[in-house]
């Protein structure tokens, strides 16, 4: 699903934010990436949905090469891939409906489906009841429900979560990641930053430690591994 062969990133200040990272990830996978900020888990992330293009190497991401991927075919991988963030980039004027119906909207999806599919997602995520709430009127734990919504409705087979917990409490970060563990298993892969020791050591999934731009630790069934 996606493979990295001996992938470097280097940007144009001569920060290498990878060195020669080699890794494969497979279906149905739930991977955390840690390491100290400035790692380079970011880049990698940035990688795998064409945010960034490698400077060497090759990465396949469902089949397309992404560092030989024309400019039009770009959206065809990103259908593929939700991705939610630490800050929710939530469209602060539309309603959560609004905000999931949007992602449909970008691929062009039909009305009909639309209106069947997004109460069907914010009903997953919790918020059927909060449908015409505006983010404002809306709790941290709450924003980060409709980001996955928006992330998961049209149902991509990889979702992307940089630090999706990183601000909200101990109690909605652990209904977040409740709501992530269902969504792997009901068939999509999640490749997660983290900087939680708790989650990472209480929900035991793959680990794959970055350090200065390399891999140093890959584990099934790993722990955090730092005290930072």
């Amino acid at each position: 699903m996606i493979e990295m062969q001996d992938v470097w990133k280097t940007y144009s200040n001569g920060t290498h934010a990878l060195q020669g990272v080699s890794v494969k990830i497979d279906r149905n996978e739930f991977v955390y990436l840690v390491g100290p900020s400035g790692a380079g888990k970011s880049t990698f992330m940035k990688l795998i949905y064409r945010e960034e293009v490698p400077t060497k190497g090759q990465i396949s991401v469902n089949g397309f090469n992404i560092g030989k991927l024309k400019q039009r075919k770009i959206p065809y991988v990103r259908r593929n891939i939700g991705v939610v963030f630490q800050d929710f980039r939530l469209l602060p004027r539309l309603t959560a409906y609004e905000n999931v119906a949007f992602a449909m909207e970008v691929i062009e999806a039909p009305n009909r489906l639309i209106r069947t599919r997004v109460p069907e997602v914010l009903e997953l995520v919790g918020l059927k009841n909060k449908a015409n709430r505006d983010p404002s009127q809306l709790s941290g734990g709450e924003q980060q429900r409709v980001a996955i919504a928006r992330a998961i409705v049209n149902n991509p087979s990889v979702i992307i979560a940089d630090e999706p917990t990183g601000n909200l409490d101990p109690e909605n970060s652990w209904e977040i990641m409740q709501l992530l563990d269902e969504i792997n298993f009901r068939g999509t892969t999640i490749i997660m930053a983290t900087h939680n020791k708790d989650i990472v050591n209480s929900m035991r999934r793959r680990v794959i430690a970055i350090e200065h731009g390399h891999i140093v630790r890959d584990q099934m069934r790993g722990e955090y591994g730092y005290d930072f």
